[in-house]
């Protein structure tokens, strides 16, 4: 039965709405959407509830007006700003010798049960990046193996609960529910990773608005996420302070002529802050100076955070760059520079299982939205506990995994019971009212005159 859903990516320049149905098949037809300015959003974080609903609202109903559809529950990203991980380890005997979703949901939930949380802090994701069957490590899907002891490594994505509850009201104050939240990053990575990338390790810098984010993905899932306040509006307000320019007009020269392989000595005329009606003449080569020492202290930055992480000799499919920064020319080859053993692209929104994609949307700075959807289409990890604590996965489930639950005839129900608890031989009361089950008698076929079995006769007769 195809479902609708709704994804609401809260970013700190843009908010985007996208309606869209997932199918039988597991494909995705876009329906609707909607773009607006944010509004009430700093750094990934509410900062005023009632103008962020307000941007929500707009955006949210631009998309139904769209797609005609009136839904109610969505799934919302949350910005990695006020995100924390950590590693956990859980450990579980199989009793029955083969492992079904029943354990697995269970060893997940001891690593989780074993980790410290702080009490300042809600769980967003449980992801599991190595499971451990009897001696052998490094097992991609342990699901149906013989085994009678299972082990996992998981990292936990965790968030603080005043950022989680000031971002529920005000998407619940724009008439939604949310019925879903996914860390922004881990989106942003679904959106742009291939099969390749999660076998041979990927690292994803999301360059936002106001913020920057590095997942790194490797083995089976996200196995390290940060954050860096810098963004391309960073390099809006180096600009107007530079160049002594209104903030809109630096934004326009950053658009315009944002390049940092190329420079050039043209001449270019900008409004004075504060005397608008009086021009300066300002070069494209200090432009291309701001632009440029602004980007590669952001990417510097994130190359430091790669380090810190150790998992640098993991990442054998290299870097993804996405985000709305990632429109200047040449940012590329910037990258590339400061990680130069790693080959570096730009990554777009994965167009494979996505029909009806609107060109808007194709765009790097909405590979957030485009993530949660797929992500509600089971792009997730293999195995996850999610926001509601739920375990996530894509296997058909059958009557074994069920565990000691087990269907059995009548008879042998009731004797079950009785073994386990026998009745002590009492008189009964006459007044006692009790169903006879024809079937229970004992077998009395010697002897018809007998009195019970002219009952029984008496009594089939009748009914």
């Amino acid at each position: 039965m195809n479902k609708t859903i709704l994804a609401i990516d809260i970013g700190s320049i843009n908010i985007c709405a996208i309606i869209a149905e997932i199918k039988d098949n597991g494909r995705v037809q876009i329906q609707g959407h909607g773009i607006t300015r944010s509004q009430g959003v700093k750094k990934g974080a509410i900062t005023n509830i009632e103008l962020a609903s307000k941007s929500i609202k707009k955006a949210l109903n631009d998309a139904k007006r769209i797609a005609g559809s009136n839904i109610s529950s969505a799934i919302v990203s949350i910005s990695n700003a006020y995100a924390k991980s950590l590693n956990s380890t859980g450990v579980v005997n199989i009793p029955h010798k083969d492992i079904s979703i029943k354990e697995l949901e269970r060893v997940m939930k001891t690593a989780l049960y074993n980790a410290n949380i702080p009490n300042e802090f809600d769980i967003v994701h449980v992801l599991p990046y190595n499971f451990k069957v009897d001696d052998q490590d490094f097992i991609e899907d342990p699901y149906g193996m013989n085994a009678s002891r299972l082990e996992v490594d998981v990292n936990i994505i965790m968030t603080q609960k005043s950022n989680l509850a000031n971002l529920t009201k005000a998407v619940r104050s724009a008439g939604v529910e949310i019925e879903g939240i996914v860390l922004s990053g881990y989106a942003s990575a679904i959106a742009t990773m291939d099969e390749d990338d999660k076998e041979l390790g990927v690292a994803v810098i999301d360059l936002g608005g106001q913020t920057s984010n590095l997942v790194i993905h490797t083995g089976n899932s996200i196995r390290y996420n940060d954050f860096l306040g810098v963004g391309s509006n960073h390099i809006t307000n180096d600009l107007s302070m530079a160049l002594h320019t209104p903030l809109q007009i630096a934004e326009n020269v950053k658009l315009r002529h944002g390049n940092l392989s190329e420079t050039s000595n043209e001449i270019i005329e900008l409004p004075i802050i504060g005397d608008e009606e009086s021009r300066n003449g300002v070069s494209l080569e200090i432009v291309h100076s701001v632009i440029f020492a602004r980007v590669e202290e952001t990417l510097m930055l994130l190359a430091k955070s790669l380090d810190k992480s150790a998992l640098r000799e993991q990442i054998g499919a290299g870097i993804i760059l996405t985000g709305g920064m990632t429109k200047l020319k040449g940012i590329r080859e910037l990258a590339q520079s400061i990680f130069p053993t790693m080959p570096v692209r730009v990554g777009y929104p994965n167009e494979e299982k996505i029909d009806g994609l609107f060109d808007e949307l194709k765009s790097p700075e909405f590979s957030t939205a485009v993530g949660l959807i797929l992500y509600s289409a089971g792009g997730h990890t293999e195995y996850e506990i999610n926001f509601n604590q739920e375990l996530l996965h894509s296997k058909t489930i059958h009557k074994e995994d069920l565990g000691d639950i087990r269907i059995t005839q009548k008879n042998e129900h009731r004797e079950e019971r009785n073994a386990l608890h026998p009745k002590p031989e009492t008189k009964r009361d006459v007044n006692q009212e009790e169903n006879i089950i024809f079937d229970d008698l004992p077998d009395i076929s010697k002897g018809n005159n007998h009195p019970l079995k002219k009952f029984v006769n008496w009594a089939k007769q009748l009914f």
